[in-house]
């Protein structure tokens, strides 16, 4: 005949199970929490993409010399209609998107490059960019691109990149999410037929 364990060893057993459970729910919910914080990651860095794509579309085709109009090209990048922070991608906003124009220098070897055209430095209107560009396509006030850039905005010298910030910030480390920059041939820039140059 079986003997039934007694009560002291019941609840010996009972403790054990607890702390057992205990351990493998704290091992539990750290990988579920990794696992979400590498799938944000990887959202982010996949979206980014997208972000810089969708500017530097719109931007080809609007006028560079509105800025309201160059406003809500960043607010549509990172998908809103209003100011605001990319949806599940904090802490990037359409302050982080950056819109550069370039023109396409030949070098003393006879080597194109392209080359940032500093803000200042910009033709006054787009019909005034057709006019110089028709003059001579290798000006340096010439826009031939658009550089959009996801850059950290404190700092309009350089693009720093922007650092990953965890959801659930229970360690620390050093991520930086990606410039994800795209490069487009620059269309209408806003010209429309028939416009006067402004000088």
């Amino acid at each position: 005949m079986r003997q039934l364990p007694s009560n002291r060893a019941c609840r010996r057993q009972r403790g054990v199970a607890a702390v057992e459970f205990a351990l493998l729910v704290g091992v539990f919910f750290s990988f579920l929490v990794g696992v979400l914080e590498l799938s944000r990651a990887m959202y982010i860095y996949q979206t980014l993409q997208e972000v810089t794509r969708r500017a530097a579309s719109a931007a080809a085709q609007a006028d560079f010399s509105d800025a309201d109009q160059l406003d809500r090209i960043r607010q549509y990048a990172v998908l809103r209609a209003t100011p605001g922070e990319l949806p599940f991608g904090a802490p990037v906003t359409d302050l982080h998107v950056r819109i550069e124009y370039q023109a396409l220098l030949r070098d003393a070897g006879g080597q194109l490059a392209m080359t940032p055209i500093a803000p200042g430095a910009l033709p006054a209107s787009p019909a005034l960019n057709r006019q110089v560009c028709n003059l001579n396509p290798n000006s340096p006030f010439c826009i031939r691109f658009v550089r959009v850039q996801i850059c950290n905005p404190g700092n309009t010298a350089t693009c720093d990149r922007v650092p990953y910030q965890l959801m659930l910030p229970l360690i620390s480390f050093d991520l930086y999410l990606p410039r994800a920059t795209t490069i487009s041939v620059a269309e209408s820039l806003g010209y429309e037929p028939g416009q006067a140059p402004n000088p």
